[in-house]
């Protein structure tokens, strides 16, 4: 059973104890400090970004990421405590680690802080329970938000609206297509694939694709559907 995260909540590097203090910047609210423990790849993160609640963490950490994998960005989200078994959480986790991929892929890491503070005010919309209370799983409204901050897109757009909504079904689609009951890590790696994929077809833009991802966490989902999961490993 998943119940704590290790190492380095930047990357996952081991981390590195000296015998004296040294100066060092939190990689994610910039704070400098002196501090004997940076992880084998030099990041850092303070106290107080140790204790942020769960939207919080996921912004800081989309923002300072330089990765350009979803699926990996998403994991290591997923393996922090403050990232519950199922949660609204996720309808941001979505869109927040497909524009940091997306951006850093691209080569434009300074638009990611405000879109994905726009991203974040949107996703807080979409309450828990939303798949089976109205019928539309948060992590598929989750690529519609990436693909409308990410265009530009506004109840008048043309082209940015079509591209939303079509992002939307077609995560929808795949989510339903594997059936219910919920699991919010299914959702999202299945609702990040069918982004993913339409990132490729859409913009141009290749992005890890995850063909190989194993759910970590079918211990803690008392409603895992097991085989029937494209994600479950066979004990």
């Amino acid at each position: 059973m998943i119940t704590h995260k290790v190492n380095c909540l930047i990357c996952g590097a081991e981390l590195k104890y000296r015998a004296d203090k040294r100066p060092v910047t939190c990689v994610l609210c910039g704070k400098e400090t002196e501090a004997d423990v940076v992880c084998a790849r030099g990041h850092y993160v303070c106290d107080t970004c140790h204790s942020l609640p769960a939207g919080e963490y996921i912004a800081r950490y989309t923002v300072a990421s330089e990765l350009v994998d979803p699926l990996e960005m998403a994991r290591h989200l997923m393996r922090d405590p403050r990232v519950n078994m199922h949660g609204p959480e996720h309808h941001f986790l979505v869109p927040a680690v497909l524009l940091a991929a997306y951006y850093n892929a691209t080569r434009q890491p300074e638009k990611k802080a405000e879109k994905i503070r726009i991203a974040r005010a949107r996703a807080a919309q979409v309450p828990g329970g939303f798949c089976g209370m109205h019928g539309d799983c948060g992590a598929a409204v989750g690529v519609g938000i990436f693909t409308s901050v990410m265009t530009g897109a506004t109840p008048l757009s043309n082209k940015e609206w079509q591209l939303s909504n079509l992002a939307t079904a077609r995560a929808l689609l795949v989510i339903a297509e594997n059936g219910g009951p919920r699991c919010c890590k299914r959702n999202t790696f299945l609702a990040l694939q069918s982004g993913i994929a339409f990132i490729a077809e859409k913009f141009g833009v290749i992005l890890p694709t995850g063909n190989a991802i194993i759910c970590e966490f079918t211990d803690l989902n008392k409603e895992c559907i097991k085989q029937r999961c494209p994600f479950y490993k066979k004990k």
